[in-house]
């Protein structure tokens, strides 16, 4: 038995020892792409009758981890458009990329369907304010590198870390793609631009290796001349309180 069908049959039972009433599931994630580890959680998906309430939850079945995303059938449509909005789009990739549990009466299909679409759209754009916004940060990060020296260290990596996350949420934006975090992110940076994504994880690395902040100066500093240079004075923004 593969690692995959390992954890579909585990994933099998805790559906129906745990939500007999479930009018779907699918197991999505590492497990289903036939990624996971022996420490790996499990994603799972399920579809409830809309007496149900929608949430998540983390337990743990059989001793492995499980995250459970839980979804009322009505509530499915509106909360894709959340997750769309997110620009993540994580249970969205579950259904749509994911493996089907248990389907009894097309539900799981047809919510596969939407995901699929979902995707295939994409996330949405980032406003104009958006953008100058995420120019605005980033351009404040590169600043603040120059003001950490190696001697600094525990600075250094931070700012480091800054820059790389603001740096992956405007390249993906850029290139109208999904973007991720934690694992996801290196993941889906270098989807969306397989030359600066590198560049960016690589120079990343760098400072934390080598205490060398050049190379992720530059891969920012490439990726501002794409999307309108760096942006100091003359950006403003004004509270809204209420």
């Amino acid at each position: 038995m593969s690692d995959q069908e390992a954890a579909s049959a585990q994933a099998g039972r805790l559906v129906e020892a745990l939500f007999p009433q479930a009018l779907g599931a699918v197991l999505g994630g590492s497990a289903a792409a036939g990624r996971s580890t022996p420490t790996s959680d499990l994603d799972i998906g399920i579809l409830l009758p809309d007496s149900a309430a929608s949430g998540r939850e983390v337990i743990r079945h059989e001793g492995r981890l499980v995250e459970l995303f839980l979804n009322s059938i009505g509530d499915v449509p509106k909360f894709f458009e959340w997750d769309r909005a997110r620009r993540r789009a994580t249970v969205v990739f579950v259904y749509a990329q994911g493996v089907t549990l248990t389907d009894p009466h097309g539900h799981a299909a047809r919510t596969r369907q939407l995901a699929e679409k979902v995707v295939a759209v994409g996330p949405p754009p980032l406003t104009a304010e958006q953008w100058r916004h995420g120019r605005y940060v980033l351009t404040c990060y590169l600043d603040d590198r120059v003001d950490s020296p190696p001697s600094r260290r525990h600075e250094q990596l931070v700012i480091a870390d800054h820059l790389l996350r603001e740096a992956a949420e405007l390249v993906t934006a850029h290139h109208g793609a999904w973007t991720g975090i934690g694992k996801w992110l290196p993941r889906r940076l270098v989807a969306a631009d397989p030359d600066l994504g590198t560049a960016l994880l690589d120079g990343h690395q760098t400072v934390a290796e080598q205490a060398d902040p050049t190379p992720l100066a530059a891969a920012v500093k490439e990726l501002l001349e794409l999307i309108g240079g760096p942006l100091r004075e003359g950006y403003s923004h004004r509270w809204q309180t209420t």
